[in-house]
């Protein structure tokens, strides 16, 4: 069995989750019956390619039809599900449909609401608190030495292939095309590092707030610190390749 990654989505859910290829759709209906609040038996599935706009959790648009998973005794591999496909959960039974939204919909809320000044004016708010203690944006900051220079591995250069630790259990490939300080997050001249990700799976295509620190596709590049990048020789992965593989590959 290998696992993969998927989107699920529905009228009120939308998340990332790690499926065996080897689940049937009928298993795979008890999995996400608790998720996204729609009986088994109302389930209907469907196999759609991500969306751009869509890659990184929002559930705006639906994705290109691929399959609809309707033989209950299939399974994911028989599909051909890939990584980061989205599978869609909406329900046949009409009063269902007709309740979608009922738990993300706040239009019919009262709120208490604040003016800025109102809310600046009071103590018991969070804004309050970070003035009190000197945290976030209230926070005193020294100011670094005018020799100071960020220090970076000498093979973290553009051009080097790289893996990058966004977690303790995810790791994504690349190759570094951009070190150096930006004009995007604290001005304190911290290095960034600019990746081209083997995969659409970033945030941009090299630009932030207006600024091209270097170019390509769209979903293709992200910013992150040195002390996640590691250097060395990390080939392209073949998302068609079985875990024990990969694996193999990466030992």
């Amino acid at each position: 069995m290998s696992l993969i990654s998927v989107w699920v989505s529905s009228p009120d859910t939308h998340s990332e989750r790690r499926l065996g290829t080897d689940l049937t759709i009928h298993q795979l209906k008890l999995k996400l019956e608790p998720v996204t609040g729609i009986p088994l038996a109302s389930q209907t599935l469907s196999l759609r390619r991500t969306a751009p706009e869509t890659g990184h959790g929002a559930s705006s648009s639906l994705g290109q039809l691929v399959d609809n998973l309707d033989d209950d005794s299939k399974t994911l591999a028989d599909y051909g599900v890939q990584e980061y496909m989205t599978i869609r959960v909406d329900s046949s039974d009409p009063h269902a449909r007709s309740l979608a939204g009922q738990f993300t919909d706040d239009s019919q809320v009262e709120k208490f609401e604040l003016t800025e000044e109102e809310y600046a004016k009071r103590s018991d708010t969070v804004l309050a608190y970070k003035k009190r203690n000197q945290l976030g944006r209230f926070a005193l900051t020294a100011s670094p030495a005018p020799d100071a220079q960020p220090s970076i591995p000498s093979d973290l250069v553009p051009g080097a292939r790289c893996q990058v630790s966004l977690s303790d259990e995810l790791q994504r490939r690349g190759t570094v095309r951009f070190v150096g300080p930006t004009e995007f997050g604290p001005q304190d001249g911290s290095v960034w590092v600019g990746v081209e990700w083997d995969e659409p799976v970033g945030k941009n295509d090299g630009t932030v707030d207006g600024k091209r620190y270097f170019e390509t596709g769209p979903l293709r590049a992200s910013f992150v610190r040195p002390d996640k990048v590691t250097v060395g020789d990390f080939p392209e992965l073949d998302p068609f390749a079985d875990e024990d593989e990969d694996d193999e590959m990466e030992m």
